[in-house]
């Protein structure tokens, strides 16, 4: 399926719009369902955007929310995906956050526990939430790292794994626990955030390559199986 883009004036009017969107995407869910599932990336550019949705008035006891990955840190580090949203839904009384990791971000065990949480939650995700980097990368699916084609495999068993960047981030350097695209991909709805003339032309080569291994959200890009809505301004 070829992905969708949608271009707003500004960073705020993005965050408002999609807040909106995933606000009625959780109200259907809840309509049809009775909980809301959703998987979000972390990040500076999403949090705006989570902050708006959190202010909508839904029954958040009612709401499940889980990073897209996760760095390797104990849960009151500074670098923690979790404390971030979990700030970002400050407002949202009730709503449930799951881990990707252990609370002391040990990597091997994180892996583990990953793993067991989302086995216990096998529904599909009612929307996930992307981000890209200026690599390509998007959730901690950096481009030429070890099981990086496992990772991306839409047909992988795998929901979880443990992702090492080479060289690691200076500004994040620490190893990742990752949702895999197949877990991922199996959404009712996915939604890429990206901001900036820099980033829309990563996007662009991106979309242009079927090298995933060099350009991982080109598997979300080219999914056959999904489609993606890329939010994008300047």
């Amino acid at each position: 399926m070829a992905f969708v883009e949608h271009e707003y004036t500004d960073a705020d009017a993005l965050a408002a719009s999609l807040a909106q969107q995933l606000r009625a995407t959780c109200a259907n869910a809840l309509a049809a369902r009775g909980q809301a599932w959703l998987a979000l990336g972390g990040g500076g550019t999403p949090l705006p955007l989570y902050r708006r949705l959190a202010t909508g008035e839904l029954p958040w006891s009612q709401v499940t929310l889980v990073p897209t990955d996760e760095r390797c840190v104990p849960h009151d580090h500074p670098a923690c995906n979790l404390a971030a949203i979990g700030n970002a839904f400050a407002s949202a009384e009730g709503v449930e956050l799951l881990a990707l990791t252990t609370a002391d971000g040990d990597p091997e065990r994180s892996v583990t526990h990953a793993r067991a949480t989302l086995a216990r939650h096998p529904a599909p995700f009612d929307a996930v939430v992307l981000g890209m980097g200026a690599d390509a990368h998007t959730a901690s699916l950096f481009p030429g790292v070890p099981g990086l084609a496992e990772a991306l495999d839409p047909a992988s068993p795998v929901e979880a794994c443990r992702i090492d960047p080479q060289p690691l981030p200076p500004e994040a350097p620490y190893p990742r626990i990752t949702l895999t695209a197949a877990r991922l991909l199996r959404a009712r709805s996915l939604h890429l955030v990206i901001t900036g003339g820099n980033k829309r032309a990563v996007l662009r080569r991106a979309a242009a390559s079927h090298d995933l291994l060099q350009h991982p959200i080109a598997a979300f890009l080219h999914a056959a199986t999904a489609q993606l809505h890329v939010h994008w301004s300047p």
